[in-house]
């Protein structure tokens, strides 16, 4: 059975998609923008099982960002402000005055934004792969090689962009994931989110954030270095890190019953417990063959430079690179760009 769907309208006259599940104290989970797709989402079996095991004790509120899944899609404004106005009215809608938030990667901002404000409605704070910084959540170059890949190639962004966020072993999962990603929003909207994302500090905001703050982090993840969830833990008034075993770059998708715990946990009681010990750090990904060379060029492909750019830095002819990318072409059975990019992202080459 999936989820209700109700209508909330923003003081901009913008209708968000919301909706509300199970029983407790409320957790909001922030949209992740611009991918948030909850009817989507509970279709995917691991996800929708969290979410029903977090509705045990918990009352779950989702709802899908502006320009996102069942939201209105033709908008303009993708500000912080405008984020805040999406959280505002789902919960006058929804008739909550007081509730915890869970943020992750660009929603971040958002939850410290908003408990900054109205420090009378939060209760609690939930970070993962964040900062309050925009930028430094989209900083790394597996990240900056996937957003190149939104005006190239949408299909295969979305379907590189959900595995490598979702991790690359999940399977179906995988593929349902990067549907959800592929109906939320379109190119454009897309694009624009990450600019106005990335543009966002609440860094000031961080000293007025009283409610507890459980930041959660990988103790093997790539994407995140593992000092900025320790910084942004160090600067939160009551903040705590916590580290969860694994190197999944998403929440649910690794060690489930943990981070579920973890977060029911400190919803209903305002504190952490202990946390695991760092676990082994995952095997070097297969290179397929490619030499080092190959790999260099790979590596800057996957950046967006072009055969000259990758030329000039590594001080070598264009028809030098141009040879490097038909022979690492045919050993990844690339077509073009997109699909070197796509592969590099997979091995963990970018």
């Amino acid at each position: 059975m999936e989820p209700h769907v109700f209508y909330a309208r923003t003081t901009d006259a913008v209708t968000i998609a919301y909706t509300v599940v199970g029983a407790g104290p409320t957790l909001v989970l922030l949209p992740g923008v611009p991918f948030s797709n909850f009817l989507e989402e509970w279709r995917i079996p691991i996800l929708r099982g969290v979410y029903e095991r977090l509705a045990v004790r918990l009352q779950i509120v989702q709802y899908d960002g502006r320009g996102t899944g069942h939201s209105q899609r033709d908008v303009s404004d993708l500000s912080l402000e405008a984020m805040l106005r999406d959280l505002d009215a789902v919960v006058g809608q929804a008739g909550i005055e007081r509730f915890a938030l869970l943020g992750f990667y660009n929603s971040c901002t958002h939850a410290i934004a908003y408990a900054a404000l109205h420090p009378e409605r939060v209760s609690c704070l939930v970070l993962f792969g964040g900062s309050s910084r925009g930028w430094l959540a989209m900083s790394a170059p597996e990240t900056q090689a996937l957003l190149s890949l939104i005006e190239r190639d949408w299909s295969v962004f979305v379907d590189s962009a959900a595995h490598a966020w979702m991790g690359w072993s999940v399977g179906e999962a995988g593929r349902l994931a990067a549907d959800s990603f592929r109906n939320a929003t379109t190119p454009a909207v897309a694009r624009a989110t990450f600019q106005a994302a990335s543009a966002i500090d609440v860094s000031g905001d961080l000293a007025a954030v009283m409610a507890p703050t459980l930041v959660l982090h990988r103790a093997d993840i790539e994407q995140i270095p593992r000092a900025v969830s320790e910084e942004l833990a160090a600067a939160l008034p009551n903040g705590h890190l916590r580290l969860l075993a694994g190197s999944s770059p998403a929440l649910f998708f690794e060690n489930t019953d943990e981070v579920v715990r973890a977060i029911t946990g400190f919803v209903i009681e305002g504190r952490p417990d202990g946390g695991p010990k760092r676990s082994p750090a995952p095997p070097t990904r297969n290179a397929h063959g490619l030499t080092t060379r190959e790999l260099d060029v790979l590596r800057l492909i996957a950046q967006g430079e072009t055969n000259a750019e990758i030329a000039h830095r590594l001080t070598l002819s264009v028809n030098t690179v141009e040879r490097h990318v038909a022979n690492l072409y045919r050993k990844i059975d690339a077509r073009g760009r997109a699909d070197a990019t796509a592969f590099a992202l997979r091995q963990g080459i970018a």
